[in-house]
């Protein structure tokens, strides 16, 4: 089913996704390509190939989940869709409460972008100038590129790296722990988002050692310069009301909590969206736990 898209004049819009199709994940990795970036989904009875860019992204992207896609613009690649949204739905007291959340990666600094040029983002307001992904390079210490860099309105310098955070549930647990207890007395918006989480071989394996590097080499930068460090965590979905780095990976979370002791700023910017691909911006403070 193809959504017929009205244009918001929100002022709090960030982003339009247009032609966006209801769709049904029917397996993935798909059956007829092994790759976990491809699955298959079926769009009013009709099977198609869909690039996942989030994996599964722990269900939300998985067989029986149901996601909004917009036709690949490449005529190259194999896949005709690409998988943007996802519909979470929960039963609360009889009553089906639902929220669209974002899971394409990339989005994520899309958003981040527009935010900034909006003047949304309360820590970065008026800035003089910015650029995207920027590599820093010092020998020994720090060799990684960041998704901003910039001149705030105080002519200082920052940095600021981006991560999507897709997840969230009624506690910060492993999968485990988390199937054990009974939330059904929690609100539906009271969920804390969470980050990272992700497939990994072993448990004792960190879920990104990418994402563990940039915080670890943003919190060197920021001990041993004046440059601003920004941290900015796109919670792209409404029924949250706090942010945790997980439990899942305290590797993650040890680094998470020695960027904040060091003075590494943090973002924790919520973005709404709606089953017409539009993007709106709701707060840039959520609370840390």
């Amino acid at each position: 089913m193809l959504l017929h898209i009205q244009l918001y004049t929100n002022d709090k819009m960030l982003h339009q996704l247009d032609n966006l199709y209801c769709a049904d994940v029917v397996k993935r990795p798909s059956a007829s390509i092994k790759s976990p970036y491809v699955a298959d989904i079926s769009i009013q009875g009709n099977n198609e190939l869909a690039h996942s860019p989030s994996l599964g992204c722990c269900g939300l992207a998985d067989a029986g989940a149901s996601v909004f896609v917009q036709k690949s613009k490449k005529d190259t690649t194999k896949t005709g869709y690409t998988v943007y949204l996802s519909l979470h739905q929960e039963v609360k007291h009889g009553i089906t409460c639902e929220t669209i959340v974002g899971i394409h990666p990339k989005t994520a600094e899309l958003l981040v972008e527009n935010a900034l040029k909006g003047g949304f983002l309360s820590k970065l307001q008026n800035v003089k100038s910015y650029k995207r992904e920027t590599t820093i390079k010092v020998i020994g210490k720090v060799d990684s590129r960041f998704d901003f860099s910039g001149i705030d309105c105080n002519g200082i310098p920052f940095l600021m790296e981006v991560k999507n955070v897709p997840l969230a549930d009624y506690e910060d647990l492993c999968l485990k722990e988390r199937k054990k207890l009974d939330f059904s007395d929690r609100e539906f918006g009271s969920k804390v988002a969470y980050f990272p989480d992700g497939y990994r071989k072993k448990s004792t394996e960190p879920v990104s050692p990418r994402a563990i590097k940039h915080i670890k080499e943003l919190t060197l930068i920021k001990c041993e310069s004046k440059v601003r460090c920004i941290m900015c965590y796109v919670i792209q979905r409404t029924d949250v009301d706090r942010f945790t780095a997980s439990v899942i990976d305290p590797e993650y979370k040890s680094a998470f909590n020695d960027a904040i002791s060091c003075g590494v700023e943090i973002i924790t910017m919520v973005v709404k969206w709606n089953n017409n691909g539009c993007a709106e911006f709701v707060r840039d403070d959520l609370p840390i736990c």
